[in-house]
């Protein structure tokens, strides 16, 4: 049975592939297992993969750029089904060794979504839910040596399985700095070598686009529209997906936001986002293996602090200073407290490291009205609001990078999340500044707030010093 055939089976997937409005979906499937095509088929493929002819045998890689709301990630759910179900891989497995449906998203939240894809449609099958031979909040176990199990986006943690199939969902919104934690790339480069034992094994990547950069973007580059190409890039607006989605709905979305609507809907990578800073020229104003720089006496330091309640959000500070020749602006120290904590031990903890630098007055974020001003000033610190919002903040800091007027400490996390910063342009040509979205879930998502607590908390102080 293939998967077209699962999928008019009534005993089968039939019953959750009504009507024609998955037709376009029927031919990309057709495309990543060589099934035939028919003329208006045929037309379908032309237009979303940019080749002329169709594939001649079955596809180990595809890379899926769909609008939001298209049915990527259930259809990704029903491949993965299809394939741990009907498609035997324990020739190709050591004694004890399980075959790996592996399911990655930037965390686990996300990947649940195609994970309860996939446990619907065992559960409502009859003749796939006695394969089920047990069941966690991550994964599920099948009597024939299979296991379909969701992983975040690690390239540590997806190491060392048999992968008969990887399924990376929102791709886009992975990492996608070489000096990022978790890279896209990198990550994808760990899944390979699992796949490389197993005939037959596939690697399916989704996501709605979002800027012009990382391993989505250069698939797209590299495949799209590209005859005899082994990987197939399948690139499609939404409703040409699924036609059930209302015209008003992303009407309504371009009258709002014209170029995010052409990325989530329309599929287009977008133009107006693009990186504030490059990796080379914050890493020229990194003074390699420096740590911190004792206080000296004869400077004067400056202190900003980034307040949090110490439920959700790093408290974080900085102290620097300016160098009298050269005009640079130096980090001395940098602190950065993670939830959670007790917000007046921190502030007692950071009390006395600006005391250290003789720091009686900081400058500080606009958080919690005077909570933080009043806990302060118990330690005898004066503490003032910021006169610029973070995104004038980093704005101001890229003609110092750029010209090596910084002086930074060798901080990993802090060089990480400068490079993350993006400029993106609104539809009235004004700038802002912050780091990418994060991916939520299936429905939406939202945007980092302080996990970019050093970088920002360096462009405070940066312009604190100047002040």
């Amino acid at each position: 049975m293939n998967i077209l055939q699962a999928i008019d089976d009534e005993k089968v997937f039939a019953p959750f592939f009504r009507g024609d409005t998955w037709n376009a979906w029927r031919v990309f499937l057709s495309a990543l297992f060589a099934l035939p095509l028919s003329s208006e088929q045929l037309e379908i493929y032309q237009r979303h993969s940019g080749r002329s002819a169709p594939p001649a045998q079955p596809l180990h890689e595809a890379w899926l750029v769909c609008g939001r709301r298209s049915g990527k990630s259930f259809i990704l759910a029903c491949i993965a089904v299809f394939l741990a179900a009907f498609k035997d891989w324990r020739p190709f497995l050591g004694p004890g060794e399980r075959g790996t449906i592996m399911v990655v998203c930037a965390d686990r939240r996300q990947a649940r979504v195609i994970m309860r894809y996939c446990l619907g449609l065992l559960r409502s099958v009859p003749m796939l839910a006695q394969l089920i031979e047990s069941e966690t909040r991550e994964s599920v176990s099948l009597r024939n040596r299979v296991v379909i199990e969701v992983h975040t986006a690690s390239f540590r943690s997806t190491r060392g399985y048999a992968i008969c199939c990887g399924l990376l969902d929102e791709l886009a919104f992975f990492p996608t700095d070489e000096g990022s934690s978790e890279p896209d790339i990198e990550v994808i480069n760990a899944i390979r070598p699992g796949m490389a034992t197993i005939p037959g094994a596939m690697l399916l990547c989704a996501s709605s686009p979002y800027a012009r950069r990382g391993a989505l973007y250069a698939a797209w580059r590299a495949h799209f529209a590209k005859d005899g190409d082994p990987v197939l890039c399948w690139c499609a607006d939404t409703r040409s997906m699924n036609p059930t989605v209302p015209q008003c709905v992303i009407d309504a979305a371009m009258e709002a936001d014209p170029l995010s609507a052409a990325a989530e809907y329309g599929a287009q990578f977008r133009t107006d986002v693009e990186a504030l800073l490059s990796r080379e020229a914050v890493s020229a104003c990194v003074s390699l293996d420096v740590r911190e720089r004792a206080p000296m006496s004869s400077v004067r330091y400056y202190g900003f602090v980034d307040p949090s309640g110490g439920s959700a959000d790093s408290m974080t500070l900085a102290v620097g200073h300016r160098e009298r020749e050269g005009d640079v602006i130096v980090l001395d120290a940098l602190r950065e407290r993670r939830p959670p904590f007790s917000p007046e031990d921190v502030v007692s903890e950071f009390a006395e490291l600006l005391k250290s630098y003789r720091v009686s007055k900081i400058t500080g974020d606009r958080y919690a009205g005077e909570w933080p001003r009043e806990r302060f000033r118990e330690h005898g610190i004066v503490y003032e609001p910021a006169q610029k919002p973070k995104s004038d903040l980093y704005r101001d800091l890229l003609p110092a990078i750029n010209s090596r007027k910084l002086d930074l400490l060798d901080d990993a996390r802090l060089l990480t999340q400068l490079v993350s910063l993006e400029r993106r342009t609104a539809r009235g040509g004004r700038d802002s500044i912050d780091h990418a979205p994060g991916a939520h879930d299936g429905a939406g998502r939202v945007s980092l707030d302080r996990a970019d607590a050093p970088g920002r908390i360096l462009c405070a102080s940066h312009a604190a010093v100047r002040s």
